[in-house]
């Protein structure tokens, strides 16, 4: 074997970047016990608050040392291995910028007849489709008003400037696309913001081009309606004024000289964030344990004891000055870790009691540059806000009429805003009265910039720069400045909850999964194989542990069909050994030596191998690039399962194996025992003749599907046909069926479904009730008629929390909410996906084969598949058994094509060889032969995978109950298609040269 040093080092190298990946993930956990050991209430309970204050406190500290680096928690939380939301709960929401809205804002909220129609109409148009808006309501406008220019519509006050009556469609068109554009980056600027402040780890947040729509998710979240609440809440943009620091010092020192007499009388007070602090306090009370009198204020001759408390105290003096940073921008400044302090300082009634009625405090929104001057980590600023006794701000942003970002004279980013008349006049009294001090512009209680006042600004136009690094900071803030311009609201189109208790139930699921699928494998492995199966498990080993490592290095969450990709993975990976050791038993009976066979067998293998992989990574590649969810994560451990499974099977193994065989001594390198050596061998089938009864059961079986279909059809989920869904846990088993009949009177005999969900007391109920209403009030209806409905009906009591479950109580696990736009998206993109795939391996099988006839014959096989698993769960349907199909379903079917491709492409190949060899021979024959010599490998892979794919219908949970059901139907009709389908087919389109 070539480059034999490469392969080791690669090896090595890829194993210590794993090692050093998920090491972070080590320490994360580490830490994560601490928190809860630290946390743990006398029965043992976790106050989840003082946990997250303590990890808090430690966000920006050193926690880990490798190689003499330290790393911050943050940092370990950064790079660590993530759990998606349904293996730790939280919440996944989608939002929709409306565009309908931007455009009625432009026109002024024109009630024009035509303009409101196309509106209308567009919004159907563009419904389940990924049409332009503008380009639809513009095409509607002038089929219902062809005389009718836009300038007529959006020619208004507020436009002035921009847009007039002698506009052009074209032009205003250009504007309408800006605006729908700033819009959405707008929106997503605030949202990106306001995530923040849930307390959760590893937000994720990402606009999806080509939509109006904006993807959440957050781990861990506890409160859902607040979360929908601060999503959804209209952007407040204000203008204030800004305290300068000498009328602000003495509010500062009457809080600090507060803490300071707190801090004598009783220093418990004393906060206990950080080891310093506890040592103070420990000094403290030692000095008062040790003093004769019980209060400080008689001890006014013992100046040695007061002094030496004095000392102390003021060595801790109230965070508002001690932790103050000496910095280039002057004001008051602070680590970022130590906000938390200042924020507890700042709450407390007393100190509350202290500040004016017309100041308030507010934070910068992010922190600014430390400068080459000052190390540590990143600071923000805390300004005093100078308010009013209404606490309503005079200058709000309703007054904005446009705002841009662009270079200066100097090359250097600015912002020009432009203000309506009643903005400019408001303007012109505010910057008059504030020339040389700060104005803070604020955007939902955070400050985005706080510019110096030059002089007054008397027409509404102003500039700001000096402040920015790049043009991208400045369209940021002119994004901002135009959040109260236009009305641009989000609406929550698809949302998923799920509660941490339904998440730790999942990992338990994935992990048994894994492991029982891997056991399985490694002693069939040693079992069939001899030492040769040590070889291939510890190739399976190096491939789970690449997978895991290359997930944490990537940053990529890790979910519950990522668990199952990884479970598919270890039943595909085991493929290319079987493939190669089939091969070196074959050189073996032939006669060849070890050492020929082996490098016999690796080299024959080798394309099958690889044109078996790329067929299926063609496949993630699809599903990563149109999925969504839970299907994207399901195709990235897909996609990294392959080429780790290909390295591993491959090239690792082919290292061990040759350095086993070195010698040519058989005894320390077997690949078969007595049993196996000769399995499945000297096999002469005649499968071909068994084609057209192949056709006739295939035939048969997918006509009583498609009558099933059509008799009851397939459960669909919300994913397809939109909808509410949510996950009861009752304290006892409960009958679906009477559950169903119950709510159809609360939920106005909507439909609705009620199955159980993986245990007797667990019920999945989805309904269709108020469908079309996508508002938070109708979020709302649904869950009360619902928790109203179960608790009449059972006589229980509805607790939030499901970890308190006990008898007389049930809880929302989960709950999931698809609109219909969604529901048609999804729709359409899986059938896309399908088609797109089977376009995709048919260039590949006409590429590397070199005959259409065996492209069309694998296109055939897999659409064949595709309706046998269909009709497989149409006729479990209409059995009452009900499998529920989804995104993950699509996941499934698609997968389900990689592996039929996987299996088709190994006997094509053995066929393409054996012509080869035999050239100007009958075909039949041929491709009897050729079956013939593949189907161990073909039994040992479908057995392999097919007892994996099982073991995850049994363990991996009711969540992939239909993704596994599909997945082993697809792998037996896989095998069945390759020999009985595919290889046929080809026959039948070469007949002329049979």
């Amino acid at each position: 074997m070539k480059n034999k040093g490469f392969i080791v080092f690669l090896t090595i190298l890829i194993s210590l970047l794993c090692i050093y990946y998920l090491s972070f993930t080590y320490i994360s956990q580490n830490i994560q016990k601490e928190a809860r050991s630290a946390t743990e209430n006398a029965d043992g309970t976790v106050d989840v608050s003082e946990k997250q204050r303590y990890l808090d406190s430690i966000w920006n500290e050193p926690v880990y040392n490798l190689f003499g680096i330290d790393y911050t928690y943050k940092e370990i939380k950064e790079t660590e291995l993530n759990l998606g939301l349904d293996l730790q709960g939280g919440m996944h929401v989608t939002l929709e910028v409306s565009p309908i809205d931007i455009l009625k804002g432009l026109s002024g909220n024109s009630t024009d007849q035509d303009f409101l129609a196309a509106l209308a109409a567009a919004k159907q148009n563009v419904r389940g489709t990924q049409l332009n808006f503008v380009d639809e309501f513009y095409s509607e406008f002038k089929e219902r008003a062809p005389g009718k220019e836009l300038a007529q519509i959006f020619a208004t006050a507020a436009n002035r400037g921009r847009i007039s009556l002698q506009s052009t469609d074209a032009e205003i068109l250009e504007i309408i696309d800006t605006e729908v554009e700033s819009a959405i980056d707008r929106s997503f600027n605030i949202l990106r913001t306001r995530i923040d402040r849930f307390g959760t780890s590893q937000p994720n947040i990402q606009r999806l081009q080509g939509t109006g729509r904006i993807q959440i998710e957050l781990p861990g979240v506890d409160n859902p309606q607040r979360v929908k609440k601060l999503l959804q809440g209209v952007a407040k943009l204000e203008f204030w004024e800004v305290y300068q620091q000498q009328e602000v010092a003495p509010v500062l020192m009457s809080i600090n000289s507060l803490i300071v007499e707190e801090m004598k009388n009783n220093p418990s007070s004393i906060d206990l964030d950080d080891e310093g602090d506890k040592q103070v306090k420990d000094d403290i009370t030692a000095l008062l344990e040790g003093s004769e009198t019980d209060s400080l204020a008689s001890t006014e001759g013992d100046s040695t004891e007061n002094d030496a408390l004095d000392s102390l105290i003021n060595t801790t003096q109230s965070p508002l000055f001690d932790l103050l940073v000496n910095s280039q921008y002057g004001g008051l400044i602070y680590d970022v870790k130590d906000t938390s302090k200042v924020n507890r300082i700042l709450e407390r009634d007393d100190v509350q009691a202290i500040i004016p009625a017309t100041m308030k405090f507010l934070w910068d929104v992010q922190p600014k540059d430390k400068g080459e001057d000052v190390g540590g980590p990143d600071l923000l600023e805390l300004y005093p806000i100078r308010t009013n006794r209404s606490g309503k701000a005079s200058l709000t942003g309703e007054t904005i009429s446009s705002a841009t970002a662009s270079l200066n004279e100097r090359a250097e980013p600015e912002v020009s805003m432009q203000m309506n008349a009643t903005g400019s006049r408001t303007w012109a009294k505010m910057t008059r009265e504030n020339i040389g001090q700060r104005i803070a512009i604020v955007l939902d209680n955070y400050v985005f910039s706080a510019p110096y006042v030059n002089g007054e600004i008397p027409n509404g136009s102003s500039s700001i720069s000096g402040g920015f690094k790049t043009i991208e900071e400045a369209k940021d803030l002119a994004n901002i400045l135009k959040a109260g311009s236009l009305p641009a609201p989000t609406t929550i189109v698809e949302d998923v909850v799920v509660g941490p208790t339904l998440g730790k139930v999942a990992q338990s699921q994935g992990l048994n999964s894994i492991m029982i699928g891997l056991i399985i494998v490694i002693v069939f492995m040693v079992f069939y194989y001899a030492k040769g199966g040590l070889i291939a498990n510890l190739a399976l080993f190096f491939n789970v542990f690449f997978i895991m490592g290359i997930l944490a290095q990537f940053g990529t969450s890790l979910t519950l069909p990522g668990i199952a990709g990884i479970v598919l993975t270890i039943g595909m990976a085991i493929d290319a050994n079987v493939l190669i050791f089939e091969r070196i038993k074959e050189e073996l009976r032939n006669g060849a030596g070890l050492k020929a066979a082996i490098s016999s067998g690796y080299s024959k293998a080798y394309w099958s191998i690889f044109d078996a992989n790329v067929t299926t990574l063609i496949v993630g590649f699809i599903l990563f690039t149109l999925g969504q969810g839970p299907v994207k994560g399901f195709a990235i451990t897909l996609m990294i399962g392959i080429v780790c499974s290909f390295f591993s099977a491959v090239f690792i193994t082919r290292v061990i194996v040759e350095a086993f065989s070195k010698k040519g001594d058989n005894s320390k390198l077997s690949f078969a025992n007595a049993f196996s050596r000769n399995a499945l061998t000297n096999l002469n089938i005649d499968f071909l003749s068994k084609r057209k009864l192949a056709y006739m059961f295939s035939i048969v079986f997918i006509s009583i599907g498609v009558v099933a279909m059509f008799v009851k059809g397939i459960t669909l989920g919300v994913d397809f046909k939109g909808g509410r869904s949510y996950v009861i846990t009752f304290d006892e088993p409960r009958n679906p069926t009477e559950i169903k009949t119950s709510l159809s009177n609360y939920f106005e005999n909507a439909g609705t479904e009620v199955k159980t969900f993986g245990a007797p007391n667990v019920l999945k109920i989805t309904t269709s009730y108020k469908i079309d209403e996508e508002n938070d009030e109708a979020d709302l209806v649904v869950r009360n008629e619902l928790i109203k409905g179960l608790s009449e009906t059972t006589g229980l009591s509805y607790i939030e929390d499901g970890s308190q479950l006990s008898d007389g109580n049930f809880t929302i696990s989960s709950s999931s909410k698809v609109t219909a736009t969604i529901a048609d998206d999804i729709k359409n993109s899986s059938y896309k996906s399908g088609i797109i795939a089977l376009i995709c391996i048919f260039i590949y099988i006409v590429f590397r084969f070199r005959k259409w006839q065996f492209g069309l014959g694998a296109i055939i096989a897999l659409f064949h598949d595709t309706l046998f698993v269909l009709s497989a769960f149409a006729i479990a349907n209409l059995a009452g058994i009900s499998f529920e199909a989804d995104q993950v379903f699509v996941a499934a079917i698609l997968t389900i094509i990689g592996y039929s491709i996987n299996d088709t492409v190994v006997v094509f190949d053995r066929i393409r060889e054996n012509l080869g060899i035999k050239s100007g021979s009958e075909l039949i024959p041929v491709f009897n032969e050729s079956l013939n010599n593949t189907v161990s490998r073909t039994f040992i892979t479908s057995l392999t995978t097919l007892i994996v794919v099982l073991v995850l219908f049994l363990f991996g949970g009711a969540v992939l109950q239909g993704f596994s059901f599909a997945l082993l139907v697809g792998i037996i009709v896989g095998t069945y298609s390759s020999i009985f389908i595919a290889t046929p087919i080809v026959v039948d389109l070469n007949k002329k040269e049979v």
